[in-house]
């Protein structure tokens, strides 16, 4: 076996071993399916100051509360008036499917809901205060500003107690997904009060769309301190016993920025505290219950006799938008909230190539087509490594014939060959190992890539041309039905038959790379060849499955190594017999041992 078909060899390899990953080494987990748990009015939404027995959900009917309606440019839903709940909250520029009649997305529901998920804020009674003299989840606050919470139009709640204090509770929101909540306390009665502010993100067992894919993360989100942490559902499930939190907690403290909530492929719920002030971040799981939580616990306060105080915090609760988060991060001081979306542990390439790519489809319009433009750009980009590992594999063909002298001078000898071969690489400055690193190259790249296009909101039900009306997702067309020409529908994605017959984009894909391996003769190893002859296709059927914006970048990139390859070989005197190399790949001869074999 020749040095270059070795290099081929292990590049193919490489690259067989980086589809192969997904499918064998991160399979995606099962998920097993959740029941709704009854619904609670006292979920586990206590801090630190209410003892355990207190922050334990009490399982109980929601009796019916007033509404306050929410009505933006990209929000719709209420407000509950019970315990002054975000609870009831869609995203009117999302769908369902990529059908504009289908629903919008439901971000969050209600208590007495399947899969209850709302923001619950509140204060923790402290000193002489029992729980029933501070608003907390059954409190029904009274309406006295507003009436609808648009932006530009804050909403205004009261309650009092019978101790002196009354309560207060301002909610705003801007244009795209950020709640504003100023809560404060004026005390006239005759003893000051000891109390803590508090903001809760509770979500009733597992999302019921979760993916579980290891690619993927969902889960808890958040930064303390300058450090994220990404907590899947089954390891909050795993936290320790806390008994002064009557659950399984993790307890954080933090003292300049940060920001903690869930976070789903392409949504999130997401507390945000006061940024250069102390507070508590807390993860919490209720295994009775099924409720997962997490709060944000802000310092405690003493209000006098006469006196009065006020704490605000935010809470994002939408769309997981590249520009929105990054101007909330750039422009509003939440430092770190573009690491709420999930760039990988390729992060160093994942964000300047979905800023690249964000950027192209800006000026184009079009995403299929900035996935191509982008593949240019990385083309280039690569260009002169590239270049010096094609002007190697030219050279080594130049070499061939000197190649097997030695084999032929050196018979059975393998070290004096091996010998006299370095000594050739060394005297012809050739390096053998240089048309691998094109396949280390792609190797981040397509990783990054994958990332990009799997996980990014931008790449959800994207279009392209015809058929091809959803990029993040498999191609849908399919040679069960000839394509649409046959009145039967494709394969359901995921299926065994919809693996076997695939479409348009994974069949160019195999036809690239067989075009590709055209610009060299088969090896003359049998084994070799029958390598080389079924690698393509084998390729076509494992990347049937993955979302159609990496297959037609796959196809993109194929395509132009096939021409920089070609151009390159020509410029250095050897003219690729790609038909002929075709015909031979047909021919039903073997081909002829190299002399010097037996």
């Amino acid at each position: 076996m020749d040095d270059q078909n070795k290099n081929l060899i292990l590049a193919t390899a490489l690259s067989f071993l980086v589809i192969l990953v997904w499918f064998v080494l991160f399979p995606p987990e099962e998920t097993a399916p959740t029941t709704a748990p009854a619904a609670v009015t006292q979920p586990a939404d206590a801090p630190a100051a209410v003892t355990a027995a207190q922050a334990q959900p009490e399982v109980a009917p929601v009796p019916e509360a007033p509404r306050l309606p929410i009505d933006t440019p990209k929000l719709s839903g209420s407000v509950s008036l019970l315990g002054g709940r975000i609870d009831d909250l869609s995203l009117k520029a999302y769908h369902q499917t990529i059908d504009p009649k289908s629903d919008i997305v439901r971000l969050l529901t209600p208590v007495g809901e399947p899969h209850a998920y709302y923001a619950l804020y509140g204060w923790a009674p402290g000193g002489a205060l029992a729980s029933a003299d501070v608003p907390g989840a059954a409190t029904e606050w009274r309406q006295v500003g507003g009436d609808t919470l648009a932006p530009g139009k804050p909403v205004t709640l009261e309650w009092a107690n019978d101790k002196g204090l009354t309560f207060t509770r301002q909610l705003a929101v801007d244009d795209n997904y950020m709640f504003t909540v100023t809560d404060s306390v004026a005390n006239s009665g005759t003893e000051a009060a000891t109390l803590q502010p508090y903001g809760v993100v509770a979500r009733h067992g597992k999302p019921a769309d979760l993916q579980s894919f290891y690619v993927l993360h969902e889960g808890v989100v958040g930064r303390t301190d300058g450090k994220l942490a990404e907590v899947k559902y089954k390891d909050v499930a795993d936290l320790p016993e806390v008994a002064r939190e009557g659950a399984q907690a993790e307890v954080t403290e933090g003292t300049a920025d940060g920001w903690l909530g869930f976070t789903d492929k392409y949504w999130m719920t997401v507390l945000i505290p006061e940024q250069g002030k102390p507070y508590t971040a807390v993860v919490k799981y209720n295994a009775q219950s099924d409720i997962y939580q997490t709060e944000t616990r802000l310092p405690v306060v003493t209000v006098a006799p006469g006196a009065s105080t006020e704490v605000s915090s935010r809470l994002f609760a939408g769309a997981k938008e590249w520009e929105t988060i990054r101007n909330y991060q750039n422009n509003d001081g939440i430092a770190g909230f573009i690491d709420s979306i999930d760039w990988g542990w390729f992060f160093f390439f994942t964000k300047p190539i979905f800023w690249l790519l964000h950027h192209l489809h800006g000026w184009i319009g079009n995403m299929g087509l900035a996935i191509i433009a982008l593949t240019f750009v990385l083309k280039i980009l690569v260009l002169p490594l590239a270049y010096k590992s094609y002007v190697s594999m030219a050279r080594m063909k130049e070499l061939q014939p000197e190649m097997e002298a030695l084999k032929e001078r050196a018979g059975d000898d393998k070290a004096k060959l091996q010998k006299e071969m370095m000594q050739l690489y060394k005297e012809k400055k050739v390096n053998p190992a240089a048309g691998c690193l094109p396949i280390f190259l792609q190797i981040p790249i397509f990783f990054s890539l994958y990332k990009v296009i799997f996980v990014t909101l931008e790449l959800r039900q994207a279009p392209f041309f015809g058929w091809l009306n959803d990029l993040s997702a498999p191609d849908p067309s399919s040679l069960f039905n000839l394509f649409g020409l046959l009145p039967w529908a494709a394969p359901a994605h995921g299926t065994f038959l919809a693996m076997i017959f695939i479409g348009v984009l994974p069949i160019l894909l195999g036809i690239s790379m067989w075009l590709q391996q055209k610009l060299n003769p088969a090896p003359t190893d049998p084994a070799q060849a029958m390598i080389f002859a079924w690698m393509p296709w084998v390729f076509m059927f494992m990347l049937g499955s993955f979302a159609s914006g990496l297959v037609l970048y796959w196809i993109t990139n194929n395509t132009i190594t096939f021409i920089q390859q070609y151009l390159i070989m020509r410029s250095h005197g050897h003219k690729p017999d790609i038909f002929g190399n075709i015909k031979a790949g047909f021919s039903k001869k073997q081909p002829e041992p190299a002399k010097g074999k037996k």
